[in-house]
């Protein structure tokens, strides 16, 4: 679950880089980023990836918190105090948001590339400009990158934990850069939504 979720991470700037297109005026920016995103067959390599990535990253992780609900299906009598992180505990919930996030935008853009939802493929920008004037749906993107900030703070130090790949000094980096690249990223896409809701 440690590596697919660290290489869903190295997706998440490249996917920002390319909305930020959205903010443009010019829409053939976006929209020749997109096709190229879509048709180029080393990219299209790295979907099939993406999509394995993510169905391991959501299986292990429900398998792993029922796992912990069964081993202990009563609750302590006396909470004790432990070193579990308050984003440890609701884990399974920010990645439930998260996950209902994908499903959202898989069924508003990756669908439409499929063919299984209609709308034209080669103009996602017009596709994001119109969802993104709904005031509900930026309700819930902003919603679910603010749990994904969440997320992704005990999910990189987590994962290198996992890894095995603990030290004294690198630690402390790796986690201070967890909280970096947990604010950096949801604020950029929040920023897009924003300024496409209000401001276009």
């Amino acid at each position: 679950m440690a590596i697919a979720g660290l290489f869903l991470l190295a997706f998440l700037p490249v996917h920002l880089v390319i909305n930020l297109l959205l903010l443009k005026s010019n829409p053939e920016s976006f929209n020749t980023a997109a096709h190229f995103m879509a048709t180029f067959p080393l990219i299209k390599i790295f979907e099939v990836l993406l999509m394995i990535s993510i169905c391991i990253h959501v299986c292990y992780g429900i398998f792993i918190q029922i796992s912990n609900w069964l081993a202990r299906p009563v609750g302590y009598v006396i909470g004790n105090k432990s070193e579990t992180s308050f984003f440890s505990r609701f884990m399974i919930w920010t990645g439930a948001a998260v996950l209902t996030f994908l499903v959202l935008h898989f069924f508003n853009f990756y669908f439409i590339k499929l063919g299984i939802v209609e709308g034209n493929p080669e103009d996602f920008y017009t596709v994001a400009h119109r969802l993104f004037k709904i005031p509900a749906y930026n309700c819930i993107y902003l919603a679910c990158f603010v749990l994904l900030g969440f997320h992704l703070y005990h999910a990189i130090s987590s994962a290198f934990q996992t890894l095995g790949l603990n030290h004294r000094i690198w630690t402390p980096v790796i986690k201070k850069a967890a909280l970096i690249y947990s604010i950096v990223i949801p604020s950029g896409f929040a920023f897009i939504s924003i300024s496409l809701w209000l401001f276009r």
